[in-house]
């Protein structure tokens, strides 16, 4: 009989222990957390190009140094900064280099349109697709995290998971990924020089 009381006492509290966010939080967290690893994982696919994109373009143009070692130096930046989704300035650190290289390589990409036997150049063409492809999955990474960190951010502030959140895990709220890049929410101007 006191088996079938003390499981009858329990009962109630595992049910709202388990109405509490117990398996909830972690499985948002880590699901954030993978979500940012695709989100490096792009970058890396981009920074793994660059200097693929680089030695191509300094067969053809020699002279464009400045440009070339703009890249170069924005790619080492920007792999070197170490990123913790809980904190806003490792977040902001992270996303500035990599805007940085983003510049950089728009710059190289201008630069490129001076040299019509590059553009033509099947190797470069690859290249330059496949980067366009990376940027693109850089994008839809960034989404996906994001989304991720609205997920575990609301489950965390929410009840019953604010309960096991803050009592059990101690959970923080994670940061989303922001453009830092000046300007980055005006669409660019295209010009292509015609001018009447």
């Amino acid at each position: 009989m006191t088996r079938f009381r003390l499981i009858a006492a329990l009962a109630p509290a595992l049910l709202m222990l388990s109405a509490c966010g117990i398996n909830t939080i972690p499985a948002a967290e880590e699901e954030a957390k993978a979500a940012w690893a695709n989100v490096e994982n792009q970058y890396q696919r981009r920074a793994d190009l660059v200097p693929n994109l680089v030695r191509t373009v300094q067969g053809f143009a020699t002279q464009e140094r400045e440009v070339l070692t703009q890249v170069t130096e924005a790619r080492a930046r920007a792999t070197q900064v170490t990123v913790d989704p809980s904190n806003p300035q490792a977040m902001q650190q992270f996303a500035a280099a990599q805007g940085e290289l983003g510049s950089a390589l728009s710059r190289l990409l201008v630069t490129v349109e001076r040299y019509p036997e590059l553009r033509s150049s099947q190797l470069f063409a690859d290249l330059q697709q496949q980067l366009e492809g990376t940027e693109n999955r850089i994008a839809i990474a960034r989404s996906d995290y994001n989304e991720a960190v609205r997920a575990y951010n609301t489950r965390i502030r929410t009840f019953p998971d604010m309960v096991g959140a803050r009592i059990i895990y101690g959970a923080e709220p994670m940061v989303p990924f922001e453009a830092t890049t000046p300007g980055a929410e005006q669409a660019p101007t295209v010009d292509f020089g015609n001018r009447p």
